[in-house]
C-alpha cells in the first residue's frame, strides 16, 4: 500500500484542523500570513498522523487533536529555522520558495518562534480536554501535561533536535556513531514526541512509556534509513553528505534497516499495537526497501 494511501485519511483531517487553528492566530498581518504559508505548504502531516494512529490503536476513542496540532507546529517551526541562510540556506521547501525568501529572514524567524509557542499551548490545552473526557487518567491530567511538556522539551532542546542541527551544520567526522547520533537527534526526536503524545493523551498505560520511546526510536531510524536509500542519488547531486547509505553502502544500510524494523515490530507486539496503522507503515517501509 503506497504511503500516500495510508496517510490520506489523516492528511485531509489535519489540513482542515490547521486551517481552523490559523484563525486563532490573532489579527491578520504579515507574521500571521507567514505562519499560514509555512503550515499550508504541502507537508505530508506524518508526525501528527502518528499521534492519531497511536491513539486509534489504543482504542479509547480519545481526542488527541491538540497534541497532533502541537507536534505539527513544532515540526514546521524547525523547518523554517533549518531553511534560513545561516543554517542550511535552502531557497525551496516542498517545491515552493522557503518562508524567508517570501517574507524575509526577520519575519521567518519570528514565525518559527510563534509556532513553537503555539505548539506548547496546544499541549497545555489538551490537558483541559482530558479533564472533561472519559480518559482513563482524567484525574491525572496535569501530570500527563507535565510528562508531555517534559518530553517535548528534551527532544526539541539542546539535547535533541537543536543539537542535531548543530552537528549537521559542520560534523567533525562521518563515523557511524556520529551519523547515527545526528539522525537520532534530528529525526527520531520528533517521532518520539509523536509516539509519546499519542500514548499519553490517547489513554496508554504510563508504565509502558519507556517501551513507547523504544518503539519510536526503532521506527524513526528505520524510516530515516529507508529515506536515505531512496534519496542516494539526490543527496549526491545536492552534495548532502549525511546519507547513511551513501557513506557506508547499501548492504550495511539494509542490515541496519532490518534490525531496526524488526525491533519496531516487536515493540508493536508488546504494546498490543500490531493490528494498528503503524504495522501498515512498517510493511510499507519493508516494501520500499525491498528493491535495494
Amino acid at each position: 500500500m503506497p504511503m500516500q494511501k495510508i496517510l490520506a485519511p489523516y492528511q485531509n483531517m489535519i489540513e482542515n484542523l490547521i486551517k481552523k487553528k490559523i484563525l486563532q492566530f490573532g489579527t491578520k498581518n504579515s507574521l500571521r500570513d507567514a505562519c499560514e504559508y509555512a503550515l499550508l505548504n504541502g507537508g505530508k502531516r506524518f508526525r501528527p498522523a502518528l499521534v492519531f494512529m497511536i491513539a486509534k490503536g489504543l482504542g479509547h476513542n480519545m481526542d488527541v487533536t491538540e497534541a497532533a496540532m502541537g507536534i505539527e507546529f513544532l515540526h514546521t517551526a524547525s523547518l523554517i529555522a533549518d531553511d534560513l541562510p545561516c543554517m542550511d540556506n535552502d531557497s525551496e521547501r516542498r517545491n515552493k520558495p522557503s518562508l524567508h525568501c517570501v517574507y524575509g529572514e526577520s519575519v521567518a524567524l519570528l514565525a518559527s518562534y510563534a509556532l513553537i509557542s503555539a505548539g506548547y499551548a496546544c499541549f497545555a490545552y489538551n490537558t483541559e480536554v482530558i479533564k472533561k473526557s472519559h480518559h482513563p487518567l482524567a484525574h491525572q491530567s496535569d501530570y500527563l501535561c507535565t510528562l508531555a511538556i517534559e518530553n517535548v522539551s528534551q527532544n526539541t532542546g539542546i539535547s535533541g533536535a537543536v543539537s542535531g542541527q548543530y552537528l549537521d551544520l559542520s560534523p567533525p567526522n562521518l563515523s557511524l556513531a556520529l551519523v547515527k547520533e545526528i539522525l537520532q537527534k534530528k529525526t527520531v526526536t520528533l517521532f518520539e514526541i509523536s509516539f509519546v503524545l499519542g500514548w499519553l493523551f490517547g489513554g496508554g498505560d504510563l508504565t509502558q512509556l519507556d517501551l513507547v520511546k523504544k518503539s519510536a526510536a526503532h521506527f524513526g531510524m528505520a524510516f530515516q534509513i529507508a529515506d536515505d536509500l531512496s534519496d542516494m542519488e539526490q543527496d549526491l547531486a545536492n552534495q548532502h553528505p549525511l546519507n547513511l547509505a551513501n557513506i557506508y553502502g547499501v548492504k550495511p544500510a539494509l542490515e541496519m534497516f532490518h534490525e531496526e524494523i524488526s525491533g519496531f515490530n516487536q515493540t508493536l507486539d508488546d504494546l498490543k499495537l500490531k493490528n494498528s496503522d503503524l504495522k501498515v507503515l512498517s510493511d510499507f517501509l519493508c516494501h520500499q526497501t525491498s528493491r535495494y
